[in-house]
């Protein structure tokens, strides 16, 4: 199994920036690719971005030109840099990941494993 923990939330004014972190541990963690996702109250999880096993990435439109995800490798670490945050990012933060190269564009019920989430609130 892999285990998944996110750490970097917090709460901070529109237009800030936040980093967001995700320890990945267990056996064969590294060849594991990642996403990640977010719910806020009365909303369905929507994917924000993911990352394949060969660095390529994808994001939701609505985060676009403001997050980036990258994967330190080595580390066993997934990253999302968020700047220019605005109320409607105010969520809960999930980092998700799948035995597969691909997670680009992956719904969340094909991802496997799950960390338990960190909160991002955006006044």
């Amino acid at each position: 199994d892999v285990q998944l923990v996110e750490s970097g939330g917090g709460s901070v004014q529109a237009g800030g920036s936040l980093r967001l972190s995700c320890a990945a541990s267990g056996y064969g963690a590294s060849r594991y690719c990642m996403g990640w996702f977010r719910q806020a109250p009365g909303k369905e999880r929507e994917g924000v971005a993911g990352i394949d096993n060969d660095g390529s990435t994808s994001y939701a439109g609505s985060v676009e030109g403001r997050f980036t995800i990258s994967k330190d490798n080595v580390k066993n670490r997934l990253y999302l840099q968020m700047n220019s945050l605005q109320p409607e990012d105010t969520a809960m933060y999930y980092c998700a990941a799948r035995d597969n190269r691909y997670c680009r564009r992956v719904p969340h019920h094909k991802f496997e494993y799950w960390g338990q989430g960190t909160q991002v609130t955006v006044s």
